[in-house]
C-alpha cells in the first residue's frame, strides 16, 4: 500500500512541477499575441484567485478544521507578496530572453533557499549543500551557454530572472513556516491575495499610471518590456491566455503538489519537484523552436542532480525508515 501511495504521489508532484514548467512558453506566446507583461500577470493572479476561492468554498470541510486568526491572515499576506514580485519579474525576465534560459535562472532559487535557510538557523551549510551550489552554479553557466561568444544574453533578462529567483526563495521559505495548521486551499487564499496587491501596483505603474503621470512613463519605459508601447489595459486576456497562464500557474501546481508531497515526503518530492526544469525546457524546443544544444542539456542534468544530491539524506532516510517499518 505505501508503495502505492509514493507511486500516486510521485505522478501528482510530477503533474504540479511540469504544469508550472510549461508556464514561460504559454507567456511567450502571450507576448506574441501583443499582450504586455501587466496583462499577463493580472489576469492570472486574479482568475487564478477566482479558482482557488471556488475550490476553498465548494471543498468538503472536516468539522476540527482550524481557523486563521488574524495573526495568520496578516503574515500568509505578506509572505504572498513575494508570489506577487516571482510572477511580474519572472514574466519580465521572459519578455527579454528565452523561456529555457529564463527557468534554468529561476531554479537559482534552490541554493539562494539554502543560503536563507543557514541564515534563518544561524548555522553553516554542510559540505553535500555546499556542493550542490558548486553543481548548481556550474550547471547554469553551461545551461545558459554564457560561454559562448555567439551567445547573447540580454542583461535585464538574466538581472529580472536573478530576482525572480530570490523572490520565488523568498516564498518557498516563507510557506514551509507560515500557518502551516491551516488548509492548503484556504491558505493559498490569503497568499494569492498579497500577489495580487504587487500586481495591480505594477499594473497601475506600468500600464495605467503612465497615461497620466509623466514620472510613471519615464518609469515605463526604462523598465517595462514596452513590446506594445503605452497602451489601454486590453482585457481580453481575460478570456484567453489568462484562463491558461491561470491554470497551469496558480491552479493546478498548488494542488498537485500539496496533494502529492505528503505521500512522496520532503526529499522524494523535492527531486520530482525538479522536472519543472526539463518540462520547460522541452517545451520551449517544440513550442516556440527555442534552440537547446548538447552543452546545455548537460548543464540541465548538473542542476537536476544537484536536487538529487541536496536531497540524498531525506531520500535515503525515507527509506531506511519503510524497511525498519
Amino acid at each position: 500500500m505505501k508503495e502505492q501511495n509514493t507511486a500516486k504521489g510521485v505522478l501528482l508532484v510530477a503533474i504540479g512541477a511540469s504544469s508550472f514548467g510549461m508556464l514561460a512558453s504559454f507567456v511567450k506566446l502571450a507576448y506574441k499575441g501583443g499582450y504586455t507583461t501587466a496583462e499577463v500577470t493580472l489576469s492570472q493572479v486574479l482568475l487564478g484567485l477566482l479558482c482557488v476561492t471556488l475550490i476553498n468554498t465548494l471543498r468538503k470541510k472536516p468539522a476540527d478544521e482550524a481557523k486563521a486568526s488574524s495573526k495568520d491572515i496578516r503574515q500568509l499576506i505578506l509572505a504572498g507578496t513575494s508570489m506577487g514580485f516571482t510572477s511580474v519579474l519572472y514574466y519580465m525576465a521572459v519578455s527579454y530572453i528565452n523561456a529555457s534560459i529564463a527557468v534554468v535562472l529561476l531554479m537559482q532559487s534552490v541554493w539562494i533557499g539554502i543560503v536563507l535557510d543557514s541564515i534563518a538557523t544561524k548555522t553553516f551549510p554542510n559540505k553535500l549543500k555546499i556542493v550542490s551550489v558548486i553543481l548548481i552554479l556550474s550547471g547554469t553557466v553551461l545551461a545558459t551557454n554564457i560561454l559562448a561568444s555567439e551567445i547573447q544574453l540580454d542583461i535585464r533578462g538574466v538581472i529580472f530572472g536573478f530576482m525572480a529567483a530570490c523572490s520565488f526563495a523568498t516564498t518557498l521559505f516563507a510557506s514551509g513556516r507560515i500557518a502551516n495548521h491551516l488548509a492548503a486551499p484556504k491558505r493559498s487564499i490569503f497568499m494569492l491575495c498579497g500577489a495580487a496587491t504587487i500586481v495591480c501596483i505594477f499594473v497601475f505603474v506600468t500600464q495605467i499610471g503612465p497615461n497620466n503621470s509623466e514620472i510613471m512613463m519615464n518609469f515605463y519605459t526604462s523598465f517595462s518590456d514596452n513590446t506594445t508601447g503605452i497602451r489601454d489595459f486590453d482585457w481580453s486576456i481575460f478570456y484567453g491566455w489568462g484562463l491558461v497562464l491561470a491554470l497551469f500557474g496558480t491552479v493546478l501546481p498548488p494542488i498537485f503538489l500539496n496533494m502529492g508531497f505528503p505521500l512522496t515526503g520532503v526529499g522524494l518530492g523535492s527531486i520530482i519537484s525538479s522536472l519543472e526544469l526539463p518540462a520547460s525546457v522541452t517545451v520551449a524546443f517544440f513550442v516556440l523552436g527555442e534552440k537547446v544544444i548538447l552543452i546545455q542539456w548537460t548543464g540541465i542534468l548538473m542542476i537536476l542532480g544537484a536536487i538529487v544530491l541536496m536531497n540524498s539524506n531525506l531520500l535515503f532516510k525515507k527509506k531506511s525508515t519503510e524497511v525498519i517499518e
